[in-house]
């Protein structure tokens, strides 16, 4: 569950409610195409913008359709209780696992982090993923905090925020990785665009953007990667090239919706409010990348 790859994708919401139709949709697709495990209610699905009710009923959808795929569920949000009632809910839902990212009103210290995960997990029954995410939490773990939080019980994985771009530094990263933590935790890779220098590099998994709605040249990255054929996997991630330059521009969740509402997969305006995706312009050059990449359909 916690090595090759894992999709994240969209929560669609639509007249302010989840779009269970089509969520469930997405998730029956990206079992059908074989991913290794799907992460439900993560940053890509809007876990943030959604009541402990809403997360819940997603988790239970996820569950239901992913039939014999593994579904890691996000149970990130600022208060530790909240964080408890969300892991709760996703056990009820029958998740693999879940996933925990340090949100926060006020800025956290290191000490702050460790206790939450300390609480979370000496409650937990499945195992979790460390999500290092500081473009969304604005908190950055040193890779001490990553060696305290990985002895913590039921700690499975940890998700780290790209890799460096130079092949040779991410080895040497990955190894550093390797060094500070436990055997029985993997590393995974996100930033899409980091995802075959990771893999390439020694990383587990990817924790994927685009697999959410693309699972296709997604697994054709990892599983060139995973056969030991580095140069497949990283002209791959070339070809994609256009995909991650639209995210580094527009952030990768505002491409993801354009394009997954430009595929008839949900419905035109599927993010919660107030987040408005992109203008007519920005979803126009979107349309013209799938349409380049051969993903228009």
């Amino acid at each position: 569950m916690f090595t090759g790859l894992s999709a994240f994708p969209l929560t669609p919401i639509t007249e302010d409610h989840i779009d269970e139709k089509a969520f469930a949709a997405l998730i029956g697709r990206l079992s059908a195409a074989g991913v290794d495990s799907i992460g439900a209610l993560g940053s890509t699905g809007s876990y943030a913008y959604l009541t402990r009710e809403e997360r819940a009923r997603a988790a239970r959808i996820a569950v239901e359709h992913a039939e014999r795929t593994p579904v890691i569920v996000g149970i990130g949000a600022l208060r530790t209780r909240q964080v408890r009632e969300a892991a709760e809910d996703a056990q009820n839902a029958g998740a693999a696992g879940v996933l925990l990212a340090p949100m926060s009103y006020q800025r956290l210290t290191e000490d702050d982090v460790f206790g939450l995960f300390e609480d979370v997990t000496a409650d937990l029954s499945v195992p979790l993923v460390v999500y290092d995410n500081p473009g969304t939490t604005h908190f950055t773990f040193s890779d001490e905090l990553y060696a305290r939080v990985a002895e913590l019980p039921h700690v499975a994985s940890v998700k780290i925020p790209g890799v460096p771009a130079d092949p040779a530094a991410a080895r040497v990263r990955v190894r550093e990785l390797r060094r500070i933590l436990p055997e029985t935790v993997t590393v995974g890779v996100s930033g899409d665009a980091y995802a075959a220098t990771g893999l390439n590099s020694g990383c587990d998994t990817w924790y994927s953007v685009i697999a959410g709605t693309f699972p296709e040249p997604a697994l054709t990255l990892t599983r060139a990667a995973q056969a030991g054929e580095p140069d497949r996997a990283q002209a791959e991630s070339h070809r994609l090239q256009p995909l991650w330059d639209l995210f580094a521009r527009h952030g990768s969740l505002r491409v993801v919706a354009t394009a997954a509402a430009q595929l008839g997969l949900t419905s035109p305006h599927n993010l919660p409010l107030p987040l408005r995706g992109l203008d007519s312009e920005d979803r126009a050059r979107v349309a013209e990348v799938l349409r380049e990449l051969g993903l228009h359909t």
